[in-house]
């Protein structure tokens, strides 16, 4: 359940069913049957080092509040090197919410990035089967916090470090999971007319290499359903705390 890159053409990625394809599951899987990718390795890598941070706690048990106004600047400080998030009320209030909401509570600590599509996306955020240290390698991309939020108009084309919601094929599905693009060609297929309305809510301001090298390590587990490439990153990228200001 992932969107690859099928050809040098961009606009085949619309071809192989965008809907069913792309990031499996925020709480509730779509139709396509996940693949059952190998466990990526269980030790920590020894280059570069991570700590494990405590659980999270007093997270959100139901959909957070909209971000009704403002900005706010998310740190993900990861084993790879620090991300920092512009999140913008104005582009997603909805999703804008969520993610500051779950950044402030430490949801996001220990969580592994558990899908890289070459040249596309990487994708993180699933805490409840990819969380440090008793992730679930067979359910990863599938978990979620037993809520969503409604789905925001997206007003702005995805381009490289845009930052946006992961969502199931079905309305209003976005939870946890997040993802940012690699390249400015994601626009061809995330704002297709027939794409999924996957809320853009921010921008990498500083880190994008931190995310290319990322999104270099090498992947592992089953081929999708329809071919597509395996998209299972087999070192452990994974946040480690964020830190959320505002002006």
């Amino acid at each position: 359940m992932i969107l690859a890159r099928l050809s040098s053409s961009p606009r085949q990625f619309a071809t192989v069913g965008l809907v069913a394809l792309l990031f499996a599951g925020c709480s509730t899987p779509t139709a396509t049957p996940t693949p059952s990718p190998s466990a990526p390795p269980t030790n920590p890598p020894t280059t570069p080092p991570y700590t494990l941070g405590p659980e999270p706690s007093a997270c959100p048990t139901s959909a957070p509040a909209a971000m009704t106004s403002g900005t706010a600047t998310v740190t993900m400080t990861t084993n790879f090197g620090n991300i920092v998030v512009k999140v913008d009320s104005s582009l997603g209030a909805n999703a804008a919410g969520a993610f500051v909401a779950l950044a402030r509570c430490g949801y996001y600590d220990n969580v592994i990035f558990h899908r890289i599509v070459t040249a596309f996306i990487v994708q993180v955020g699933d805490g409840q089967y990819a969380r440090l240290p008793s992730f679930q390698p067979d359910k990863m991309g599938q978990g979620g916090p037993g809520w969503t939020i409604p789905d925001d108009k997206v007003t702005t084309t995805y381009k490289r470090g845009t930052v946006a919601m992961a969502r199931t094929s079905e309305a209003n599905s976005a939870n946890t999971q997040f993802f940012i693009v690699l390249d400015d060609e994601a626009q061809t297929a995330l704002g297709d007319a027939s794409a999924n309305n996957y809320a853009i809510f921010g921008t990498v301001t500083s880190g994008m290499d931190v995310v290319d090298r990322i999104a270099a390590i090498p992947l592992g587990g089953e081929p999708g359903a329809n071919g597509e490439p395996a998209s299972m990153p087999l070192q452990p990228a994974v946040i480690t705390s964020t830190v959320v200001a505002t002006p």
